[in-house]
């Protein structure tokens, strides 16, 4: 699903020392990482409610409440987490009455956990069991690297290979590129013919993100004292580099992404590739219904010939709300959820969910041929990448407004002031000083 927004290695051993009562919201400090409190069953029949914006979500649960008239589960739909789901729920967790589940996506988890906002559900029934369920980069999402603790159960996720125009491709006597480097002559040539290899979206900074993640680079890091910002790695400083001189030569085009006029671009052939993540594949058959056939999906270039790392962009969490008077139903409920095949299958039907959970490349929905990509079966290869993500990438406590700096600074290198490195210097910058306001230790 569109995002706006692994296995636990010492890159998420981040937010465990951190103490939660110098952060900027309210609510009952605890030490970090601390052992799950005891999670037991309520007595009586229980109602949840839970938030999401994953269309059709209602019917997905209705499967659940047919089967489980002890545990019952109310459904609230909202605009996506950045666009004031989030803001509701900090607002609603101050003023304790927080729904028991919510959506939240993996690059906003952190600001949940920073503000004490998650219940560690480790110590429910089926929870620490579950890992090997998951795929094991998305289970350190939600975990953060701490021993015996749990806050959300991983939902989807977004790993990126690269859309592409076969037919353009092959009508052209262009071959299809499995390099950056390959990429950048691939531009030139389709700009030969009138057309764009791709658009540069300046507000998904998080497909940025994706980008520098495939390219090995970091943004946030935690030593257990305080955060260390780094949007200006050499990795990151890469693909600034490579994506400005695209931007300079005028081989890419720059339309707002997902608008009318981006999707017209794709249906009339405009534009000949997207490197995009998994959910992609349904926001192009949507928004350019006339090629269906001519599409092919191809892993992302690589930076270096015969690579094969993957970049992430999107995914989401079912997270239990601090505060929630029933954990362990909840937890229960956002297993079943997250990894019941009818459930699974029902989520990606109607709402455009790709699993988290291993035995998705088990699903009908992912295991044949897709029409609109000329009968490839395309979810091979982004289940390839999703297995070559880094699982060592950490997102900051503060991505909302990390993402809307850099988006403001890519804007202005668009129009011709400034870079889009000095986009990733202003970033940094404001995002220090956004930390160091909320009393949030950072190193300089």
């Amino acid at each position: 699903m569109r995002a706006h927004y692994g296995k636990v290695t010492a890159a998420f051993a981040m937010i465990s020392a951190l103490a939660l009562s110098g952060c900027s919201a309210g609510g009952d400090s605890t030490e970090a990482g601390a052992e799950a409190a005891p999670c037991e069953a309520s007595e009586g029949p229980v109602t949840l409610n839970f938030t999401t914006w994953v269309p059709g979500m209602d019917k997905v649960v209705e499967l659940w409440n047919a089967e489980n008239p002890e545990i019952q589960v109310e459904v609230q739909t909202g605009p996506n987490g950045n666009s004031g789901t989030y803001q509701n729920f900090f607002n609603q967790i101050q003023a304790g009455n927080a729904p028991d589940l919510g959506q939240v996506e993996y690059d906003a988890l952190p600001n949940f956990r920073v503000q004490d906002g998650l219940e560690n559900i480790a110590g429910c029934e089926g929870v620490a069991d579950a890992q090997d369920q998951f795929v094991d980069w998305t289970w350190g999402q939600v975990t953060f690297g701490e021993e015996g603790s749990v806050y959300a159960v991983p939902q989807d996720s977004g790993p990126m290979a690269m859309y592409y125009r076969a037919d353009l491709f092959e009508q052209a006597g262009i071959e299809v590129p499995t390099t950056w480097e390959e990429y950048a002559a691939a531009a030139e040539q389709i700009k030969a013919q009138g057309s764009f290899i791709t658009n540069f979206p300046k507000s998904d900074v998080n497909w940025f993100a994706g980008m520098v993640w495939q390219n090995g680079g970091q943004w946030f890091a935690n030593d257990g004292e305080s955060w260390d910002v780094n949007l200006t790695s050499p990795e990151s400083e890469e693909v600034a580099t490579y994506w400005q001189d695209l931007l300079s030569k005028d081989l890419v085009s720059t339309l707002p992404s997902f608008s009318d006029e981006w999707n017209a671009s794709f249906n009339e052939g405009q534009q000949w590739t997207w490197v995009s993540a998994v959910w992609g594949a349904t926001t192009l058959s949507t928004g350019a219904p006339d090629t269906a056939g001519k599409w092919a999906v191809a892993p992302m270039p690589q930076w270096e010939d015969g690579g094969n790392a993957a970049g992430n962009w999107g995914g989401s969490s079912t997270a239990v709300l601090k505060g929630s008077d029933h954990p362990a139903e909840a937890a229960k409920f956002a297993l079943w959820l997250n990894t019941d095949p009818e459930a699974l299958a029902l989520a990606n039907e109607l709402g455009g969910i790709y699993p988290a959970a291993k035995s998705a490349t088990e699903l009908e929905a992912f295991a044949g041929g897709v029409d609109y990509y000329g009968g490839q079966k395309i979810y091979d290869v982004f289940a390839d990448a999703s297995a070559n993500v880094n699982p060592d990438f950490t997102w900051g406590p503060t991505m909302t407004q990390t993402y809307t700096d850099v988006s403001d600074g890519f804007g202005a290198a668009i129009g011709g002031s400034g870079t889009l490195m000095d986009a990733l210097e202003n970033g940094q910058q404001k995002t220090i000083d956004s930390l160091k306001s909320q009393s949030i230790p950072v190193s300089e």
